[in-house]
């Protein structure tokens, strides 16, 4: 492998975190090594969901994860000392292997709701994720950004990126265990 091909592998696997200045929107970008059909199992099976979504320092709780059209999410991420941050919203589109259609709500700032589509794009093996958040104006774009979401999605990403390929968190395809 040449020194172009390992940098181009790692440029691939860097999520990149967008806010156009113009629009109240979030783009995030990331490449993994895994099908299609697997990443979005990762991101629709709780017992998936619950070994790399957010950051490594906080441990998941799900109350519901119903990832199908018409379906719900509550779930809770807890630091060492207690401090709980809980998240909610409904699933308004969930299409196999191809995009899923959400809101995403923190309880922290519950009149801040915003929607999301994830798309999955299969590229022979690869899978591009690209997420585009909507959210109210820019400021609260802004606010979100503030809050650090940058680095727990860069973190998930790399949790969700060992999930794949079996890394420290695990191999999708062996029985998972919940955070408590």
């Amino acid at each position: 492998m040449s020194t172009t091909d390992r940098s181009d592998r790692r440029d691939r696997r860097e999520t990149r975190i967008e806010a156009d200045p113009a629009l109240p929107t979030i783009l995030i970008t990331r490449e993994f090594d895994a099908p299609a059909a697997r990443v979005f199992r990762a991101y629709t099976d709780p017992d998936l969901v619950v070994r790399w979504l957010g950051p490594r320092r906080l441990t998941m709780r799900i109350e519901v994860y119903e990832a199908r059209t018409g379906g719900s999410y509550r779930y809770t991420h807890r630091e060492d000392d207690g401090t709980e941050y809980g998240f909610r919203g409904v699933f308004h589109e969930v299409r196999r292997d191809e995009r899923i259609v959400q809101t995403f709500s923190y309880d922290g700032f519950p009149d801040g709701v915003s929607l999301e589509t994830t798309l999955f794009e299969d590229l022979g093996g690869r899978t591009r994720v690209t997420t585009t958040s909507l959210m109210a104006s820019v400021e609260a774009r802004d606010s979100m950004i503030r809050s650090g979401m940058g680095r727990g999605v860069r973190e998930g990403h790399e949790r969700l990126d060992e999930l794949l390929g079996g890394g420290p968190s695990g191999n999708p395809d062996h029985e998972p265990r919940r955070k408590a």
